[in-house]
């Protein structure tokens, strides 16, 4: 067999058993989810604020366990996470897996398409 069809078909091979990087998600579908799964708990918005779960206006930057209008757990206010894109993308997939002793009562999404409408819906939410 030639290089190149050696090298065309492994890049063909590597593509159907890798899993698709999804670097931008869709708001929209993630407005969506959100008000389905995340929207009971927490709130968005001008009028966001902490009820059963903390606002998440501006949470991309901010250190976890911050706010003022929320009671966080221990090991949230002592856990020294900053929330970029990545240490939520990781909390949304597994809660206790990133903050051990979180009071949220999350299953956690595998989806990492879902995860990135979350982001990109939360993102909408971050100062201008």
């Amino acid at each position: 067999m030639k290089p190149i069809a050696v090298f065309t078909a492994a890049l063909l091979i590597a593509g159907f058993l890798s899993t698709p990087a999804f670097a931008v998600g869709d708001a929209e579908a993630g407005q969506k989810l959100f008000s389905r799964t995340c929207g009971g708990c927490h709130q968005v918005g001008e009028s966001a604020r902490g009820a059963f779960g903390p606002q998440l206006n501006g949470i991309i930057g901010r250190l976890a366990g911050s706010t003022t209008d929320y009671q966080y757990s221990n090991a949230m206010k002592s856990s020294g996470v900053v929330w970029t894109r990545e240490t939520l993308a990781a909390y949304i997939e597994n809660p206790k897996g990133v903050v051990s002793g979180t009071r949220m009562i999350f299953w956690g999404i595998s989806d990492p398409e879902k995860i990135e409408n979350l982001l990109a819906y939360l993102q909408t939410f971050q100062p201008q």
